[in-house]
């Protein structure tokens, strides 16, 4: 396939946003790849990817210099936007502080909404346009001490769920992949979090915590259903090529069955079944 289609893609030093990267290219769009650190932006470049930018979504400087480099790039061959970019901040709620949720929800929210606001009036005046966001099984039920995580991917489900409701009588279509567990290193970025953010050892949660920190440790997939970041392309490309594309794209089974559970279970049930998967 070849396109005069261009797409700008968050978070693709590794995983979901390097897969989509390299299979986009390979599928012949303009790829804009973009990383928060110079050395990941040097290292794609030596991978083959053609477009490689700097952004950091904590930083509205950097968000602002990235469109600007990203719409110099593609002009008006920019059709997309995929949200990608975002990290797990673990800890159980009472460990969490102020700044450390503000950090959270800086890159995993308000990052990912500046850079739709800066690149929507841009995709409004094309024929055609696509905003996709990247989610999370933790957008649709929450976990235990995944509260900070929990909290900005509802919260970009929300917000998303609005601006389709806004859109709607726009040439612009925005839909929500919600992935669970895919091999990454979300876990390795996880495990630096948890680290530098939480007391563990004056924590109540501590054991709990002692445990989280062997599953993060873990080598190859720590949870049963894991399935690779090119799964998650797969809905990218329907999300982008479809004249019709969906809201929502289910991708592991844990995503299909939360999805279902969250509309016909009970909030009892429910609570049973994520303490028991909290604890796995």
């Amino acid at each position: 396939m070849t396109t005069e289609k261009a797409i700008l893609i968050t978070g693709c030093s590794s995983g979901i946003g390097l897969a989509a990267a390299q299979a986009l290219q390979d599928r012949g769009y303009i790829v804009i790849a973009s990383c928060r650190k110079a050395e990941d932006v040097e290292r794609l470049r030596g991978e083959g990817l053609e477009h490689v930018i700097p952004l950091d979504l904590a930083s509205s400087e950097s968000i602002v210099h990235g469109v600007a480099q990203a719409l110099d790039i593609a002009g008006d061959r920019l059709f997309a936007l995929f949200n990608n970019g975002a990290y797990g901040q673990p800890g159980a709620v009472e460990d969490l502080s102020r700044d450390t949720l503000r950090r959270q929800f800086e890159t995993n929210l308000f990052g990912t909404h500046e850079l739709t606001r800066e690149l929507l009036p841009h995709f409004l005046q094309r024929e055609d346009a696509r905003i996709i966001q990247n989610s999370s099984v933790l957008g649709l039920v929450a976990l235990p001490f995944r509260g900070a995580y929990n909290a900005s991917k509802f919260a970009l489900e929300g917000l998303t769920d609005t601006l389709r409701l806004e859109l709607k009588n726009t040439t612009v279509k925005i839909s929500l992949i919600e992935p669970g567990p895919i091999t990454s290193r979300f876990r390795a970025n996880a495990l630096k979090a948890i680290e530098s953010e939480i007391d563990i050892e004056n924590s109540r949660h501590r054991d709990s915590y002692k445990k989280s920190l062997e599953r993060l440790r873990k080598q190859g997939p720590a949870v049963p259903f894991t399935l690779p970041p090119e799964a998650v392309v797969e809905k990218l490309i329907h999300a982008l090529e479809s004249r019709n594309p969906r809201p929502r794209y289910y991708v592991t089974f844990p995503t299909h069955l939360m999805g279902t559970l969250r509309r016909f279970a009970s909030s009892g049930m429910l609570d049973r079944l994520v303490l028991k998967l909290g604890k796995a």
